[in-house]
């Protein structure tokens, strides 16, 4: 796709390029937005806003990962902008209502006809009479200024450009509004990073810039953005709920507060944890030191937890691997799984024993000394 885009560069200059999102999964993200990062600059300065909305898709370029960034409502629409000359249609005896109905009538037709329909004797269809100027006679700037003004009866018929002026100009080619506010919405893609690394450096520069802002205007950042951000927020507020709730539920087992403690210490490992914890303590029991019943107990359950992770992840990697058709849609939460218990494994069968052993050598030297 990167050397699509820039031989597409190279091959048309000063025309713009951008993909928007085809599988659906990226579609359902964006929830109907066009591209995962929506930056949106809402106020009713519009000019001002377009000045700033400008030098901020000059920074957000220059962030690794962002590519097709573009500001969507575009300022270079062309405009004819005709003017009625009042006092010359008055002393033609033309109003401004009079001028705009026919050049109305010869752009974009005149219903207004008799007899309104016309019948095809072969087929036997009817069909609707408009009257318009045929496009190929009004492909001009001259063709639109001869266009004939008629009114009231008695009238000497006039021209378009002797009743007004018509002068170029460009406009806003799309207009948007959210909330009832217009907005600019600067809009890009990425490529070759995560999105979270991405999000990172746009919301950096955003906060930056919110100081340059014209009066009265907002800026904020939607799309997918938005999305990951309230998505993570919600999974760490169960996170927490669920670290607290399983620590008491712990405590009630071990009749302890400090061995839970251990236990949650290696949290990706905390279910599995728990019975090398266990097995530690039966070892304490039994008269060995804290370090010979960590490691006594890292070494009995080193096969069990190995095999426990093992068959889960056999079992996750295909789906990691993403064949089949739609596969991709649930290859990141394989790669996920296989790599929470890769980490999980490893600190369970070190971490947990030398959080253990650390933890218990340090209250029987404090219950020697106080002993002492």
């Amino acid at each position: 796709v990167h050397d699509l885009r820039l031989r597409l560069a190279q091959q048309f200059p000063g025309v713009q390029f951008y993909f928007l999102p085809a599988d659906m999964v990226s579609q359902i993200l964006n929830f109907g937005l066009p591209a995962p990062i929506d930056i949106q600059v809402v106020g009713g300065n519009l000019d001002a806003n377009r000045l700033f909305a400008g030098r901020l898709l000059d920074q957000v370029r220059q962030v690794p990962g962002t590519v097709d960034m573009r500001i969507h409502q575009t300022f270079d629409e062309p405009r004819l902008n005709i003017a009625v000359d009042r006092t010359m249609a008055n002393e033609e005896g033309y109003t401004t209502r009079d001028v705009a109905s026919n050049l109305l009538v010869s752009l974009s037709g005149s219903f207004q006809t008799t007899p309104s329909y016309w019948l095809d004797p072969k087929t036997g269809v009817s069909y609707s009479i408009a009257t318009q100027t045929p496009q190929y006679r009004e492909d001009t700037l001259q063709d639109l200024e001869n266009t004939p003004v008629t009114g009231p009866s008695g009238r000497a018929p006039q021209i378009l450009s002797n009743v007004s002026n018509i002068t170029l100009g460009e406009e806003q080619g799309t207009v948007s509004h959210y909330n009832a506010q217009p907005v600019l919405d600067i809009y890009g893609a990425v490529q070759g990073r995560d999105l979270g690394g991405v999000a990172g450096d746009v919301l950096k520069l955003v906060d930056a810039a919110r100081k340059d802002l014209p009066r009265g205007s907002q800026i904020i950042v939607r799309g997918q953005i938005q999305t990951m951000r309230s998505s993570y927020l919600g999974l760490l507020g169960g996170l927490v709920f669920s670290i607290a709730l399983v620590y008491l539920l712990i405590v009630v087992n071990f009749q302890s507060w400090l061995d839970p403690l251990i236990i949650i210490s290696a949290l990706p490992a905390a279910l599995a944890g728990i019975l090398v914890v266990s097995f530690a303590k039966e070892q304490m029991t039994d008269g060995l030191s804290p370090r010979e019943a960590a490691s006594e107990a890292g070494f009995t359950r080193f096969r069990p937890v190995l095999m426990t992770a093992l068959a889960m992840i056999i079992g996750m990697f295909p789906m990691a691997l993403g064949l089949g058709e739609g596969g991709e849609q649930n290859a990141p939460l394989g790669r996920a799984v296989i790599g929470g218990l890769m980490f999980a494994t490893v600190s369970t069968l070190l971490f947990v024993p030398i959080v253990f052993c650390g933890v218990h050598e340090w209250i029987e030297k404090r219950k020697a000394a106080a002993a002492a």
